[in-house]
């Protein structure tokens, strides 16, 4: 299992949010980039990039600050927010991205999915966002009536490298992860899915690391290396073991 530390980007600065509510953001750094080769240096091998002014505005918003980012690191990166056509997903990956996030434009439109596949094989992620087992979408503004474990499984055999599975109730809330959901989505899907939202200690990565099996492959983490509950290097030392 891969320890992914999360850098989320408003107005160009490294923040968390409570819940997904805009008005509910800490801010952990002013120097994004310095946060990424700081999270680099502790021994993180993925680095996960959310733009959240361009997931609720539909449309990218922190493209300076996501260069910078990706100029500062050697390890690859994966980005999501605001994602919702293939011209995005192209300038972004020409950026030196590794991976694609697409999270509302997924639940919307399915085909954009494949054919972002097709077009750039091992780099498409799909980010499935739920509250109470139901997709959310729009920067979680929008609860839809589809569950997370539908969504996913009209991703069958597109290509699609992993499933990223956030329950919003938990996010940034350092309430531990959602278990169960997770393992069920992870169970009923072929792509490896990685956990996200609530972590928050080594014994919630031990948590997830006895559901690896049924394919949860990684697990991201935000708040709780921020604040400390959570020391990176410790999180990555104990998955290796």
């Amino acid at each position: 299992m891969i320890v992914i530390p999360a850098i989320d980007l408003k107005e160009g600065k490294c923040v968390r949010l409570e819940q997904g509510l805009m008005n509910k953001d800490t801010i952990f750094n002013d120097n994004p980039a310095a946060q990424a080769l700081a999270w680099q240096n502790q021994g993180a091998e993925l680095l996960h990039i959310v733009d959240l002014d361009g997931a609720f505005a539909g449309t990218p918003k922190n493209r300076g600050t996501i260069e910078a980012i990706l100029k500062s690191i050697t390890i690859p990166a994966q980005l999501g927010g605001g994602i919702r056509d293939i011209a995005t997903i192209e300038a972004y990956i020409s950026l030196g991205l590794s991976r694609v996030i697409i999270g509302t434009a997924a639940q919307k439109n399915p085909d954009l999915v494949r054919e972002a596949c097709e077009k750039f094989p091992g780099k498409i992620v799909v980010g499935i966002d739920a509250k109470n087992g139901m997709v959310a979408v729009q920067g979680w503004a929008e609860v839809t009536d589809i569950t997370a474990i539908d969504l996913a499984k009209k991703f069958e055999g597109f290509g699609v490298s992993a499933i990223i599975y956030t329950d919003i109730s938990r996010d940034g809330m350092l309430q531990g992860p959602n278990l169960e959901a997770t393992k069920a989505l992870a169970e009923a899907i072929s792509i490896p899915v990685i956990a996200s939202g609530g972590v928050s200690s080594l014994k919630d990565i031990e948590h997830l690391m006895k559901i690896e099996a049924s394919g949860v492959t990684g697990v991201i983490t935000g708040k709780a290396v921020y604040t400390g509950a959570i020391k990176l290097e410790e999180a990555i030392k104990l998955t290796k073991m």
